[in-house]
C-alpha cells in the first residue's frame, strides 16, 4: 500500500476528510472536512495569514468579498472568454474527460496546455488514445468554460458566476480600499475564501477539486517605483525558468534573488519577495526545501492575465510534482479591463513636489474604426482608451499585435499615437500587480503526506506542532482513585487558555498514546498516582516518545510555548533529550 493510499485511508477513518455526499455515492471534486481536517485546514490558513498578512501589515490588509459575482465582472476580467479547458467525450459510454490529462496518462506526453483543439484531436487520433473507463473511441476535442454559472435573483437574464479566484474581488474594490488606506502604495489586499471551478473530470482526490479554499494576495505598486523594500536579495530560490521548461529540463537552478532579478528569471521584486515567503511558509508546513521548487509557465500555458507565472510545486509520492501555489505578474491587465468595462477611472494620482515638464505618449482613438468594429460599445472604449497609459498601449501593440482591455482588443487600425510635452504637477497611472495564490486543500494533503511515518508498527503524523489539529491530550492513567477528576481539572485549565485539547480515558494507556500519535497530537499529558502526591504530570513527546515530569502550574505555559511560539520550541525539546 502506497503512502498516499495510507494517508487517504487515515484521512477518512480518523475524520480529516472524505468525498462529499457520500450517502448518495459521493460526487467527485467536492470534499467534506471532518473535525480534525477542519482544525488542520484552519491552522494552515492562520499560518498563511501570519506569513503573508500579519508579517506585512505595514502595507497588507485583508478583506472579504462575495463568492457570487455578476457576469460583467468576469467578462471584464477575461474569464468569460479565456477561462477554459479542453474536453473530449467517449463516443461509446458518453463520459467526458479533460483532453490533455487523458493524453498525458496514455502517451507520457507533457506540455500540452498550449495546444489547440485541432492539435489535441490529432494527437488522440495518431496515438490511438482511448477512453480510460471503457476503452471506447474518443470524439473531437472541444472547449469547456470552467465558470460555475448561476442567476442572481428571479430573473434568468441576470447571470452571475461563482468566482474561480478571489482576485477580482480585490480588483473591483481596489479604489475604495486604496482610499481607506490613505492613498498609499505599495498596497497588498489579501483574501481567504471559497472559490469554484467546474473541472471536467477531477480524479485526484484532494488535489483537483471543483470547490476549494483559496488564499490569495494582490500587491499593487507603482510601475515606476518597482523596488520591494522588504526583500532580502541574498535569499535563494529553486527555479525552473522558461528556457529550461521549453527544453523539458525540470532540474531546478538554485539562484539568489539578486541573480534571478538581474537575469530577468523573475519579472519583478515583489514577485520574488512572495516566492521567498512561499518557500518558507511551505517549509514550515513540514515540506522540506529540496522537495519544492518553482516551475515557470510557458507563454502559451499562462493565464490570460499574466506576463509571467511560476507554479510552486511539491513532490508527492503518487502524483509527482503538484502545484500548491501560483505566482503571477498580472501587470495592469485587470484594472484596465475593469476601467474599460465600468467606465470608472481606477488610476492612482501621485503629486509631484513641484511642476515638471514631461514627454508622454498619448493615445488617439480613431473613432470611425472603433465604431465600425464595436458599434454600441464604441463610446465606452474611446473613453477608456483616453485613460490608458500610451506607452503601455504602444508597447503591447508592438509586441502582441493588439492591446486588450475588458474583453476588447485594440488593433493598430483603432489608434494612433502622439508624443507630447507638457507641464504637470503630478501623474496618473494604473498600478502593476504581483500575486501569490495558494490552495488550502492541497496543502492539507501535502502536509499530511509529509507528516506520515511509521514507528514500531504504529502510525505517527509528525505535524509541525503549530499546525497539529489537537495540541495536547490529557490522559488519566486509570479510571479510578481520583485520577479522572484531576485529569478533567487539567483539561479544563488548558482549554480555558484557548488550547485545542482532547480528554481520553478509554482503553489502555498504550492504546491511547497510539491514537494520539496517529492524528498528530504533539504532547500527551498523563495524570498518575504521583500527580496526586506532588502536583506533577508526565508529558510525552509524540515524535521521540520520551517523557518528563512537569509541575501542573507550569503546564499551560509549556504547552503554549511549545505549540504556538515556534521560535522558542528548540529549548523545550531539551526536556525530552
Amino acid at each position: 500500500m502506497s503512502v498516499a493510499d495510507k494517508v487517504m485511508e487515515l484521512a477518512k477513518r480518523r475524520g480529516f476528510f472524505w468525498i462529499s455526499a457520500e450517502l448518495y455515492g459521493g460526487v467527485s471534486g467536492f470534499l467534506d472536512f471532518g473535525p480534525l481536517g477542519k482544525l488542520l485546514k484552519r491552522k494552515i490558513e492562520e499560518k498563511w495569514r501570519y506569513w503573508f498578512v500579519l508579517k506585512n501589515q505595514e502595507f497588507v490588509v485583508e478583506i472579504e468579498t462575495p463568492v457570487i459575482t455578476p457576469y460583467k465582472v468576469f467578462e471584464a476580467s477575461g474569464h468569460v472568454g479565456h477561462f477554459t479547458d479542453y474536453m473530449v467525450e467517449c463516443l461509446k459510454c458518453g463520459r467526458k474527460f479533460r483532453a490533455d490529462h487523458v493524453i498525458e496518462e496514455q502517451t507520457g506526453l507533457s506540455g500540452l496546455e498550449g495546444l489547440s483543439e485541432e492539435q489535441l484531436t490529432s494527437i488522440i487520433t495518431e496515438r490511438n488514445v482511448k477512453c480510460p473507463e471503457c476503452g471506447g473511441q474518443l470524439g473531437t476535442v472541444k472547449k469547456f468554460n470552467l465558470l460555475f454559472q448561476t442567476t442572481i435573483g428571479p430573473y434568468s437574464e441576470n447571470v452571475g458566476f461563482a468566482r474561480p479566484e478571489a482576485a477580482q474581488g480585490m480588483f473591483t474594490t481596489f479604489n475604495r480600499v486604496y482610499n481607506v488606506m490613505r492613498n498609499k502604495l505599495p498596497l497588498g489586499i489579501a483574501q481567504i475564501g471559497k472559490v469554484m471551478r467546474n473541472e471536467i473530470s477531477p480524479r485526484q482526490g484532494p488535489i483537483r477539486l471543483r470547490e476549494f479554499t483559496i488564499m490569495e494576495l494582490e500587491l499593487f505598486y507603482d510601475p515606476q517605483e518597482p523596488s520591494c523594500h522588504v526583500l532580502d536579495k541574498n535569499e535563494v530560490l529553486r527555479l525552473v525558468p522558461e528556457d529550461s521548461v521549453a527544453k523539458k529540463d525540470l532540474t531546478p537552478l538554485e539562484v539568489t534573488v539578486e541573480e534571478a532579478l538581474r537575469k530577468r528569471l523573475v519579472a519583478c521584486e515583489w514577485l520574488a519577495y512572495f516566492m521567498v515567503l512561499a518557500q518558507k511558509f511551505v517549509q514550515e508546513l513540514g515540506i522540506p526545501w529540496d522537495k519544492q521548487m518553482f516551475v515557470a509557465k510557458l507563454p502559451q500555458e499562462r493565464a490570460h492575465y499574466a506576463t509571467q507565472v511560476y507554479d510552486q510545486v511539491v513532490k508527492l509520492e503518487k502524483w509527482g510534482w503538484i502545484e500548491v501555489s501560483g505566482h503571477a505578474f498580472r501587470t495592469d491587465y485587470d484594472l484596465r479591463g475593469h476601467m474599460a468595462s465600468s467606465g470608472e477611472d481606477l488610476r492612482v494620482y501621485k503629486q509631484f513636489q513641484s511642476e515638471v515638464e514631461v514627454e508622454e505618449v498619448e493615445v488617439r482613438p480613431l473613432v470611425d474604426a472603433i465604431k465600425e468594429d464595436y458599434e454600441t460599445d464604441a463610446s465606452a472604449i474611446i473613453n477608456a482608451l483616453k485613460m490608458m497609459p500610451g506607452e503601455r498601449v504602444l508597447e503591447e501593440i508592438k509586441s502582441k499585435g493588439f492591446f486588450e482591455m475588458g474583453g476588447y482588443r485594440i488593433y493598430p487600425k483603432h489608434v494612433s499615437f502622439e508624443k507630447v510635452k507638457k507641464n504637470v504637477k503630478g501623474r496618473k497611472f494604473i498600478p502593476f500587480v504581483a500575486e501569490p495564490s495558494f490552495g488550502a486543500e492541497r496543502l492539507v494533503y501535502a502536509s499530511m503526506e509529509y507528516a506520515y511515518r511509521e514507528k514500531d508498527g504504529r502510525v505517527i503524523l509528525s505535524f509541525p506542532p503549530d499546525i497539529a489539529p489537537i495540541e495536547a491530550v490529557v490522559l488519566p492513567l486509570v479510571n479510578r482513585d481520583g485520577l479522572p477528576e484531576k485529569a478533567r481539572e487539567i483539561y479544563g485549565m488548558l482549554s480555558f487558555r484557548g488550547l485545542v485539547v482532547e480528554y481520553d480515558d478509554s482503553g489502555s494507556i498504550g492504546r491511547r498514546y497510539a491514537r494520539a500519535d496517529e492524528v498528530g497530537v504533539p504532547l500527551a499529558i498523563t495524570v498518575d498516582y504521583q500527580t496526586l502526591r506532588d502536583d506533577t504530570v508526565t508529558v510525552r513527546d509524540r515524535d521521540t516518545w520520551k517523557q518528563v515530569r512537569v509541575r501542573i502550574e507550569k503546564l499551560p505555559e509549556i504547552v503554549e510555548v511549545y505549540i504556538k511560539r515556534r521560535e522558542l520550541k528548540e529549548p523545550l525539546k531539551k526536556l525530552f533529550e
